[in-house]
């Protein structure tokens, strides 16, 4: 039974804190594309679902909610999923606004091309927001199933030709139009370009970096948020450099010497000491030698000679005494600065990972969902402060490692974009997918190896 309620603890951890950092990692997303005007038409809290809950903005069309599947998020930024360069996009575009319906075969029949070409015109406006599937109840077509419908239909516009998903929008004019009306365009290819406007595709190289980045960078910004905070609000016991005994380990050498918490320190094999660090290195001198050594302490106002014991038949790394220690809180200044040295170790731990000389190493340290769930658990049960803490490491790791060169990560879009700014043109889907493929390769093995160890480690034992 206990075992059952700590799988379910893990799991219920597990999942809530993976959801909350993910919702985050895509609000960075989502923020970012609408501050360049692009459309958003999904974010949700979850995994995509047929069944959702969620409310639409009035002001920028965006269905904000969430799904059953917590262990995520998502967003559905326009021009991110499907190319536009097709020559003939802009003949689609106005024969969908001419008809305000229309099918692939229709449309495939009047372009003189393939179904399967009409179709994919069809989609990437679509996933434009430039017009919408209709799905025919008479058909048996429903907007949950998995392909596309038969027809595709104009969106409400208003008199600027803004749909629902701009800023800016007023439907309130005579001139708005509905769903599925008519509407044809004067200039099919300029109004094409507004629409392209609107989208991913449409921005420019250092818009696009922002919007792949601020995923990423609002994970390090959170973890150094959290961070910062736990060092400013934790009472941490520091060391004092003073020739006092602070504890005493049990069943140590010092303990069976008669060494007592609160003994001064004076000589240790008659070397004069006067503070901690001199203690550690007279000793530590005093016991190369392998032999007894007097140490003379002041109790309670009065000197006392004690002999330290050093056994000869094993090594004895220490005596077994710390130093006493005191309260001490950091500063806002001392904390930030701690948070950027641990972000620096966490950047310089991920870097490793695609380094070949270091990948297994790093590997062999990382955890799965499996082992975040487990550690995620546990630090519930030490407290609120162990909790924000590892969800602090969580998010860090989170945000470095999805800037790896490495796709489908944010890292392997920002390569490809960054390829295709330096040779200054688009990369054929044959080269992106092959790049895919290698990043999805590399991927899947780190997942199952990290799994594989958190298995043996956290499962089997």
């Amino acid at each position: 039974m206990s075992m059952l309620a700590g799988g379910l603890s893990a799991v219920f951890w597990g999942v809530l804190l993976l959801s909350i950092l993910v919702f985050v990692h895509e609000g960075g997303h989502y923020v970012a594309a609408r501050i360049f005007k692009v459309r958003v038409t999904e974010f949700y809290l979850g995994l995509p679902c047929r069944f959702r809950w969620f409310h639409k903005s009035k002001s920028h069309g965006t269905e904000v909610g969430i799904t059953p599947f917590l262990l995520g998020g998502y967003n559905r930024i326009c021009g991110m999923e499907a190319g536009g360069d097709d020559e003939l996009l802009a003949d689609a575009f106005a024969i969908v606004q001419r008809e305000g319906r229309v099918s692939a075969e229709d449309l495939a029949t009047e372009l003189k091309i393939e179904l399967d070409h009409a179709y994919a015109l069809l989609v990437t406006l679509s996933d434009w927001a430039a017009i919408r599937p209709y799905f025919d109840p008479e058909l048996g077509e429903k907007p949950t199933q998995k392909d596309y419908p038969r027809c595709f239909q104009t969106i409400p516009r208003d008199a600027n030709m803004l749909t629902e998903y701009d800023d800016g929008h007023d439907f309130t004019t005579s001139e708005s139009t509905e769903e599925a009306e008519a509407r044809p365009l004067v200039d099919a290819e300029a109004q094409l370009e507004r629409e392209r406007s609107h989208t991913y595709l449409g921005c420019g190289y250092f818009k696009r970096l922002a919007i792949l980045v601020a995923g990423p960078l609002v994970n390090i910004v959170l973890a150094l948020a959290l961070v910062t905070g736990v060092y400013v609000t934790t009472e941490y016991e520091v060391p004092l450099n003073e020739p006092v005994i602070g504890q005493i380990q049990e069943n140590s050498v010092a303990e069976a010497c008669g060494l007592q918490v609160g003994d001064k320190i004076l000589l240790v094999n008659g070397t004069a000491v006067s503070d901690w660090n001199g203690i550690s290195e007279a000793i530590k001198d005093a016991r190369s030698a392998k032999r007894d050594f007097p140490i003379t302490v002041e109790r309670d106002g009065t000197q006392t000679e004690l002999t330290m014991d050093v056994p000869e038949d094993k090594e004895i790394e220490a005596i077994g005494v710390y130093p006493k220690t005191e309260p001490y809180r950091v500063s806002l200044g001392e904390a930030i600065a701690g948070a950027f040295g641990y972000a620096g170790m966490v950047a310089s731990f991920a870097i490793r990972l695609i380094m070949p000389q270091h990948t297994m190493e790093v590997l062999d340290s990382s955890s799965s969902i499996v082992g975040i769930s487990v550690m995620a658990s546990q630090a519930a049960s030490s407290g609120l402060a162990d909790v924000i803490a590892f969800m602090a490491a969580i998010s860090m790791s989170l945000g470095f490692m999805n800037l790896l060169p490495i796709p489908p990560l944010d890292g392997g879009k920002i390569l490809i974009e960054t390829i295709q700014a330096i040779v200054r043109r688009p990369l054929s889907m044959k080269v992106q997918t092959a790049i895919s493929y290698v990043g999805l390769a590399f991927f899947a093995f780190i997942f199952v190896w990290v799994v594989k160890n958190d298995v043996f480690r956290f499962v089997i034992g």
